[in-house]
Parts: C-alpha cells; structure tokens; sequence
C-alpha cells in the first residue's frame, strides 16, 4: 500500500506512471491467462504454517492489486458517496489515523475470515469444499486486463 500511496508525490509523473500502470496490469492479467499453473512452492508449506501459507497465498494471487484502480485514476474525485469522501478526508488529515483504520479493518476481515473458515471446516467438512470449488482464475485476470484497459482509455 504505501509504494502506491507514495505515488501522489509524484504529481509531475501522474500521467506516465498511470499509463505504466495500466500496461503493467494489463501484462499482468495476460500473463495470468496464457499461465494457469501455480507456483508449486506454496503447496510445499506445512500445515502447522497456516498464517504463513495464507499471506503467501493471498500476495501470490495479488491482494495488494485492489488498490491498484485508485492509482490508475479509475476512482474520481469528483461526485463521491459520504464513505468515500470520510475515507478522502481521513487520509488527507492524518496519516497515522488511516493506517490505523486499515489495520483494525484488515484484523476484522482476518477474523470474520478465519470464523466462517473454521464454520465450514467444522460443519461441513473438507470433503464439501474440495467438491464445491471453483476456480475463478480466468475471470480475475480478465477483470485485470479489463481495468487496465478502462484506464488507459481514460487516460488517452
């Protein structure tokens, strides 16, 4: 988050590093398609590193990339609802304040996560998930190629 938040910096390099951005998640999405194998180095973590196995799951298949379209430019600020102009007004009078935020919202996802995990572990057992899954890899990475697509078009 930070590497993206410190781009506001560079407002002399806005337009550049937008469109650079958009190539980089469109590069992103199409390497995503064509490679559909995973790294085989995550399913080598042993169980009793759950904590670990799940952030290394959750950076391998870019969680950080949800705040990549406020960087492209995708998110005006212009005709903003009362959250989003909340969240503009936090960050923009302290800092320290809306890490804060972030942390006590990260802790709640991890939380209501870990519960609903352990609900469907407990109630209906492994043999339900491994049968009831999906995989949505081709439908993100072409959300992905989508995005960057929208921003360049917006940029142009």
């Amino acid at each position: 988050m930070v590497p993206f938040a410190m781009l506001t910096l560079l407002l002399a390099w806005q337009r550049e590093i937008q469109i650079g951005a958009g190539v980089l998640v469109i590069g992103f999405g199409i390497l995503l398609l064509i490679r559909r194998r995973h790294l085989r180095a995550l399913a080598r973590i042993p169980p009793s590193r759950l904590a670990l196995w799940s952030f290394s799951i959750a950076i391998a298949h870019g969680a950080g990339l949800m705040l990549v379209p406020i960087y492209l430019g995708l998110c005006r600020s212009f005709d903003l609802d009362g959250g989003h102009q909340a969240a503009r007004a936090l960050i923009g009078a302290n800092v320290g304040l809306a890490f804060l935020v972030s942390g006590v919202h990260a802790a709640a996802m991890f939380v209501a996560g870990g519960f609903l995990a352990w609900l469907v572990y407990r109630y209906l057992g492994l043999k339900f998930v491994s049968r009831s899954w999906f995989n949505l890899d081709a439908v993100w990475a072409s959300s992905l190629i989508l995005v960057g697509t929208l921003s360049l078009a917006f940029r142009a």
